[in-house]
């Protein structure tokens, strides 16, 4: 997918950024000597700067220029977390504030991680469903295998094998979306009162599936410079017997962070020399805004201790309740945990998933939502940018369409979400992303859905309210 033109010198900026070569306060060339430099116009070159600053790597300071911030606040959060916290897997019920809204007036949602109406390729689906409901008729009426259509399981393996991820289809368990995979490869592995370790911040739904399965927790921080902290989960397995780890190594819910291969190999070389199961989240590895689709862990695995899942309810629509479960060695135990919830996932689900990856029509519309989502991740930052309170950070994603974002400590947050409310507008707030209650000056914010005028004037009605309770 096509890059921004910017990015030609703001990826060099931030390699320099991160690699500690340029330090705190070190004064960055001028618009002008970049415009030279790179041959860019100066709106392009002026774009590149906003974007450095939006991502909280620069600051602007008028009538002198720009420089190298200090480390953004999540790293300074981090580092005093000085050794790692067990933790058990409690926290005040706030499902409400991840959900949508059913209130007497109009209300705009970016707390919803799924594609939203205008992006849902309805068109598609539902001609697929009726083209199946002709094609199998009575035979969608009965039950199939348990662990699903032999069909779509080698069809979901030759797909990954493209992006050299083998899976063997025999492993492969076709689940009620991706939670219920998640929920299977847990308690594969574990029994109650056992330590797992999970990323930090850590989307609120897979939370709830730890705290029902009543696991201790051990949080492994999670950053825009550093990624998946691979050093703290080291300390953590010193200290703990840790039986599995839960991450999301591509576009991580809710930075957008991508992992690198040499981050993901290491992960796994750690899981081997402690023993423990990695299970990993990949329902976002097709919505990468540029270059090739990111491997996953589970390319790299060749001792069956990766189980990896992933879910068409993010990529087509939030109705279609299909995921899948790569098991691993993990498998029997699997299977008997997935033929305990119940019949198998809807036959017309099924061979409608089929029919649309069997075909060029699904990559056709990745391709298509993934250049949206590219377009409103840089209209978020822009907009959180121009009407937000100085200071107001946001990560920037690799892919997914989550925005992580952090209020300047000047921002009451109680008085904020209180008047996003009278406002109409509803954000994730980070303390549902933790087990700890940290990230209280953060939140999430969805981009899932067309930028319409109406979703624009909401999200500066909120960065307006945000200023003015400063």
């Amino acid at each position: 997918m096509k890059a921004y033109k910017f990015e030609i010198f703001t990826s060099v900026i931030q390699e320099n950024i991160l690699r500690r070569f340029y330090k705190p306060g070190f004064k960055l060339p001028a618009v002008r000597q970049i415009k030279e430099i790179y041959k860019l116009s100066t709106s392009t070159v002026q774009q590149g700067y906003d974007d450095l600053v939006a991502r909280g790597l620069i600051e602007s300071i008028p009538r002198s220029g720009y420089y190298v911030l200090d480390r953004p606040a999540e790293i300074q959060v981090r580092m005093k977390q000085e050794r790692p916290v067990v933790r058990d897997a409690v926290f005040e019920d706030r499902l409400s504030l991840t959900t949508s809204l059913h209130t007497g007036f109009r209300v705009n949602e970016f707390n919803v991680a799924a594609p939203g109406d205008l992006l849902i390729p309805q068109k598609l689906i539902l001609r697929t469903m009726q083209q199946v409901i002709r094609e199998s008729g009575l035979g969608l009426l009965k039950y199939y295998p348990a662990a699903g259509s032999s069909l779509l399981r080698q069809s979901l393996a030759e797909r990954a094998a493209a992006h050299q991820t083998i899976l063997n289809p025999e492993e492969l368990l076709i689940t009620d979306g991706a939670l219920q995979a998640l929920y299977i490869a847990l308690s594969a592995v574990c029994r109650p009162g056992d330590v797992i370790a999970v990323e930090s911040p850590c989307v609120f739904s897979a939370l709830e599936v730890v705290r029902v399965l009543r696991l201790k927790v051990i949080e492994i921080p999670v950053d825009s410079f550093q990624g998946f902290d691979l050093s703290f989960l080291q300390k953590a397995c010193l200290l703990n017997d840790i039986k599995a780890v839960m991450v999301t190594p591509n576009f991580h819910n809710p930075t957008g962070i991508l992992l690198t291969d040499d981050q993901k190999k290491a992960l796994l070389s750690l899981a081997m020399e402690n023993g423990f199961a990695v299970i990993e989240n990949d329902v976002y590895g097709d919505l990468n805004y540029s270059g090739l689709r990111p491997s996953t862990i589970k390319s790299f695995d060749q001792s069956g201790i990766v189980m990896t899942y992933s879910s068409f309810s993010k990529t087509l629509a939030p109705g279609i309740r299909l995921g899948w479960l790569s098991a691993g060695k993990f498998l029997e135990r699997a299977e008997q945990i997935r033929f305990a919830l119940g019949s198998t996932v809807s036959p017309i689900y099924q061979e409608t998933v089929y029919k649309l990856i069997s075909t060029s029509s699904f990559d056709r519309h990745i391709r298509k939502f993934s250049n949206y989502l590219t377009k409103n991740a840089h209209q978020t930052m822009t907009l959180l940018a121009d009407f937000f309170p100085e200071g107001t950070q946001m990560t920037r994603p690799a892919g997914g369409y989550h925005g992580w974002v952090r209020l300047p400590e000047s921002v009451p947050v109680e008085k904020f979400y209180q008047a996003c409310t009278r406002d109409g507008v509803k954000f994730t707030p980070g303390y549902t992303f933790s087990f700890s209650g940290q990230y209280q000056q953060y939140f999430r914010i969805v981009f899932s859905d067309r930028y319409t005028q109406e979703r624009k004037d909401a999200i500066a009605r909120a960065g307006i309210s945000a200023c003015r309770i400063v």
